[in-house]
């Protein structure tokens, strides 16, 4: 599976952007496989791009293609039926749900789009140190905490295509190795392609290519 940006650019973005980027305006191709890092400084369209690419919002000018067919041109049950099947996020603002427990959050996941059996929730909730948390509400966990939660929640699903935008900035860099290992074994298992936007790069990651916003 290709996903292919055409000439993107937010529309509320000067067309001066295109010749500060190596994304807005360009022609790009990203395959199963790749390790892709997006360096965004404040500003630059990060979160925005991260929301096109999820198809959350089009109020951009050019072309999102999953396969030769046009994000736009989806209709509800495609987009829904993509987000199940072939594409992953963590959201920036995590998108937990405040009042459900820890283990409720993932479960949520867990059943509408299965791809590991149920127990791995439970070693993925131990590796990433939050396993104590699984019965308290995700709205009285740390924040760091809640990224580890939306983190493994991005990983409980089947997907060619994982997005990050920022997933680490409240992990100290122990466990955001932690994390990150855990991304990495999980993308593997999948050939999955990863789309990792942040505001600098962060060494533990493999990249296969490196793109400024």
């Amino acid at each position: 599976m290709q996903l292919r940006i055409q000439n993107l650019l937010p529309t509320y973005f000067e067309e001066s952007k295109k010749s500060q980027s190596d994304i807005w305006g360009k022609d790009l191709v990203f395959s199963k496989g790749e390790f892709i890092k997006i360096v965004a400084p404040s500003g630059s369209g990060k979160t925005s791009l991260i929301h096109f690419l999820y198809g959350m919002r089009k109020t951009y000018q050019g072309n999102i293609s999953y396969e030769n067919q046009p994000l736009q041109s989806c209709n509800q049950e495609q987009l829904a039926k993509l987000r199940a099947t072939q594409l992953s996020i963590v959201f920036q603002d995590l998108r937990l749900f405040p009042d459900q427990t820890v283990e409720e959050n993932l479960l949520i996941k867990h059943h509408l789009q299965p791809f590991h059996h149920e127990n791995k929730i439970k070693e993925m909730t131990e590796r990433l140190g939050i396993s104590s948390k699984l019965q308290a509400r995700s709205g009285q966990c740390s924040y760091g905490e809640q990224q580890r939660i939306a983190i493994i929640r991005a990983l409980l699903q089947p997907f060619d295509f994982l997005l990050l935008d920022e997933p680490f900035s409240h992990l100290d860099n122990d466990n955001a190795v932690k994390a990150m290992e855990l991304i990495l074994e999980e993308t593997g298992l999948r050939n999955a392609c990863i789309l990792f936007a942040d505001l600098e790069r962060f060494s533990p990651y493999p990249q296969t290519r490196l793109l400024h916003l």
